[in-house]
């Protein structure tokens, strides 16, 4: 396991008292012995989630997920099913609210059929060319398609996991979506256009 899951396993009462949503996101996951297998969630709680799967693993077993518009979660294979598994959620009461709060948002957005977060413009930046750096200090050099005070979309050769905290530049956030070309980046806060204008010579208010 590349590092022992933190925080508190809530009890089986706190579980129920979690709503679950059903959604269809995609993710990878990785198993105790290190193997790296594609998955869809199919309903999740602050508290468990519902994997669908073709490597299924061994109940109490010690599962790492990144997730499509979630990031990293770590915890324990409870149960198989024919086409998955379920898991428990081993999180801090910090992380859970996120988790909650992220849910309910990734929920009213299935329900309203949108594409996509769409809050914020999207533009081109006049200067494109930047820096990614992963948080164990490599750098990569990539090109912005498209940037906006809450994400960009970048061009580059590598695709780190999805969950993966990066650096674009100087502006902190997580990787989200990966697509042909190259991946896309959720910003940590929400910029302020004179901030974000500055670090990329672009106006995008």
């Amino acid at each position: 396991m590349a590092s022992a899951a933190i925080g508190v396993m809530p009890s089986g009462t706190e579980r129920r008292n979690f709503q679950r949503v059903s959604i269809r996101i995609h993710g990878r996951f990785m198993l105790e012995d290190r193997s790296e297998h594609a998955c869809e969630v199919v309903s999740m709680s602050p508290g468990d989630v519902s994997f669908r799967t073709d490597r299924i693993g061994e109940p109490g077993e010690k599962i790492i997920a990144y997730i499509d518009h979630i990031g990293r979660i770590e915890g324990v294979l409870t149960r198989r099913m024919e086409d998955g598994f379920a898991m428990t959620i081993i999180a801090s009461e910090r992380k859970r609210e996120k988790l909650a709060a992220r849910l309910t948002w990734l929920a009213n957005k299935h329900e309203l059929g949108l594409p996509e977060d769409r809050r914020h413009e999207r533009v081109a930046p006049r200067n494109p060319l930047s820096i990614l750096q992963l948080a164990d200090g490599r750098q990569y050099q990539c090109r912005i398609l498209d940037l906006s005070l809450s994400g960009a979309a970048i061009e580059i050769d590598v695709r780190p996991a999805i969950g993966v905290q990066v650096v674009l530049g100087t502006t902190h956030g997580q990787i989200v979506r990966h697509f042909d070309d190259g991946i896309a980046i959720e910003f940590a806060d929400v910029q302020q256009p004179e901030i974000l204008e500055a670090a990329f010579e672009k106006n995008i208010s």
